[in-house]
């Protein structure tokens, strides 16, 4: 189909939704008020009915008129106008990590002994992190990262290689499942926060599916692990001003290979033990067509006018020039802060009224008495049925489990995901959405709270309502959904 003949479907279909919506209120209404009056004033000459119109006539006077009929009209039209569209999730795909990624404990402890710059000190204290980080032998990094030594082979090539198999992977998948071609995207959103290549990431997508020359694209980089849902947030708003059933791609990654740090800063050694290979896609729709959930709210929290929250996920160069991320040890003060807030923002939009209540008197009483009082956490277990918290580490699962009065089986996704895959970085919460899917537990009408953390310091959320869930396991667990939940010790000893 040429560029042409598409901008004139979607301007007839632009037309015929607005048509339909503004001019059945603007014509109906006054037709009705116009074809009332008319039939009384017709109506035959007896003596009741010529006392019916005196009445009806002294009744609707212009004002009366103008404000019974006129006025609502306008007023539905605004709305129509004004309100904003129904988004929803086609569907969506995870990349499936390989056996020959695979990275156990004792492969990734002996690549780091390869490396002169790392001190026998460093290979233990990451020895102890990975003993107590919640991962497990499975966690896959990307084919770079199984070379001696690794630095080496972190080069430019490496990591755009890194993007194919991920990138294209997911999104080959998510074309299989939805059946949509190439052709019928209209919007592409990319979000990688440490690699930023040019071309970037929508230019590398654009090649590879060949996508149209009017799709409306945006690579978002720097903007940590929670950039997955400002991804959804700005599909969502992009959507608003397209063609009604305009379709939009988003996909999430973090591309692991030239990130890895040769330094000896424990706090800088971190990432290299948690963070592991992933990535998604999603397709969006303001089509309810073949949808599979429904986007309730997006409410993102940026708390980075505060010096702390903005250092707290650094990147820079140790004092011998090796770059790394810093994680500061305020990180779970800073991202518990954060959370308030986002609670805070989010808890009108999905909590029931009596939770609602309890949590206004609560912040009005801390308001009053210059929090002297404690603080009311609402029951967010009546607002969702599942959980899928970014998998940034144990402490993190820990921290809003303990937050938020979750049970162990509402975090469960969590921390299995963080076992099966490692920090995912931005797609984690996706990887958790197919747990709970593949473990059977979703069922139709069942509300979803995506939870994530990023630098900045950012806390967002993503509200979902669940169409129609999946119809089989198919996806990243699907070789190992049956040996899962498993039991994952405080500290793991070999």
């Amino acid at each position: 189909m040429s560029m042409a003949a598409r901008f004139l479907d979607s301007l007839k279909a632009t037309y015929q939704y607005y048509h339909s919506a503004m001019g059945n209120v603007l014509v109906a209404l006054p037709a009705a008020a116009a074809a009332l009056v008319t039939v009384a004033l017709l109506a035959p000459e007896a003596e009741s009915t010529m006392v019916a119109i005196g009445r009806l006539r002294e009744l609707i006077r212009p004002a009366h008129l103008f404000l019974a009929v006129f006025l609502p009209g306008a007023a539905a039209t605004v709305y129509l106008v004004m309100r904003p569209r129904a988004v929803y999730l086609v569907d969506y795909a995870c990349f499936r990590t390989a056996p020959n990624c695979r990275v156990p404990f004792a492969t990734f402890l002996e690549h780091a002994r390869q490396v002169p710059t790392l001190t026998e000190r460093s290979v233990r204290f990451m020895t102890r992190l990975l003993e107590r980080s919640g991962l497990g032998e499975e966690t896959c990094l990307p084919p770079a990262h199984h070379y001696i030594p690794t630095y080496k082979y972190c080069t430019l090539e490496a990591a755009r290689a890194e993007v194919d198999l991920v990138v294209f992977s997911a999104v080959d998948e998510l074309f299989a499942k939805t059946g949509v071609s190439p052709d019928d995207v209209d919007i592409l959103v990319v979000n990688c926060s440490l690699f930023c290549p040019t071309p970037s990431f929508v230019d590398m997508i654009v090649n590879r599916y060949k996508l149209r020359s009017d799709i409306r694209s945006m690579h978002l980089s720097g903007m940590g692990c929670s950039a997955s849902l400002i991804s959804i947030g700005l599909a969502r708003n992009l959507l608003q001003v397209a063609p009604h059933g305009a379709r939009a791609l988003v996909v999430s990654t973090e591309t692991i290979t030239p990130n890895y740090y040769v330094g000896n800063e424990r706090a800088m050694l971190l990432p290299n033990c948690l963070f592991r290979m992933g990535g998604a896609a999603a397709l969006l729709s303001t089509s309810p067509a073949k949808a599979r959930f429904r986007l309730k709210h997006v409410v993102r929290t940026l708390t980075g006018a505060e010096d702390s929250a903005h250092h707290c996920v650094f990147q820079e160069e140790d004092e011998h020039g090796s770059i790394g991320i810093n994680l500061s040890k305020d990180l779970m003060t800073i991202a518990g802060n954060a959370l308030k807030a986002n609670i805070t923002a989010i808890a009108p939009l999905v909590l029931p009224a009596s939770e609602q209540l309890k949590f206004a008197l609560a912040f009005i009483a801390r308001k009053a008495l210059s929090g002297r009082v404690k603080p009311y956490i609402p029951d967010f277990r009546a607002a969702f049925e599942h959980f899928c918290i970014h998998a940034g580490g144990r402490a993190v699962i820990d921290e809003l489990q303990r937050s938020l009065c979750l049970s162990d089986e509402q975090v469960q996704a969590s921390r299995m995901a963080l076992h099966r895959f490692g920090n995912t970085s931005s797609s984690s919460v996706w990887y958790e959405l197919a747990y709970v899917e593949a473990k059977g537990r979703m069922r139709r009408g069942d509300r979803v709270w995506m939870i994530g953390f990023g630098s900045g310091f950012k806390c967002n959320s993503a509200a979902w309502e669940c169409i129609s869930p999946a119809r089989d396991a198919d996806g990243p667990w699907a070789t190992s959904i049956h040996r899962y939940p498993v039991d994952i010790p405080d500290v793991l000893k070999h």
